[in-house]
């Protein structure tokens, strides 16, 4: 039967390395990747939005009362009016939006770095 001592002492040396390097993996600050996905997050999610506005006040605003109704009988109108809806938000997103997108990676970087050090405690 082997000596305690020795077994506490080879485990220790074994799984010293391991936690070490556990610990680095842990505790690294976010990676360049992490940070253009949360950059990009934030712009999908003001895109969307916008977009989503916009669509919103083209059905609200988009037709005049007592106006021609020869376009509201047009099925595939709404579909196209939403795809055109979505691509102007991303274009207004692209420009520099409104600023949603900066505020949301500003609190997702905050909220990673609390974590990050909540994890290094």
């Amino acid at each position: 039967m082997p000596d305690q001592s020795m077994v506490s002492a080879v485990s220790g040396v074994a799984t010293e390395p391991i936690t070490i390097n556990a610990n680095k993996l842990l505790h690294q600050p976010a990676s360049s990747t992490e940070n253009a996905k949360i950059e990009k997050s934030a712009k999908d999610f003001e895109s969307i939005l916008l977009g989503s506005w916009l669509q919103q006040a083209e059905q609200s605003f988009g037709s005049l009362p007592d106006g021609d109704d020869d376009g509201e009988q047009d099925t595939g109108k709404d579909q196209f009016m939403g795809m055109a809806m979505q691509s102007l938000g991303t274009a207004m997103t692209a420009a520099g939006g409104i600023g949603i997108a900066k505020m949301i990676s500003k609190q997702l970087h905050k909220a990673d770095d609390a974590r990050a050090a909540e994890v290094a405690k």
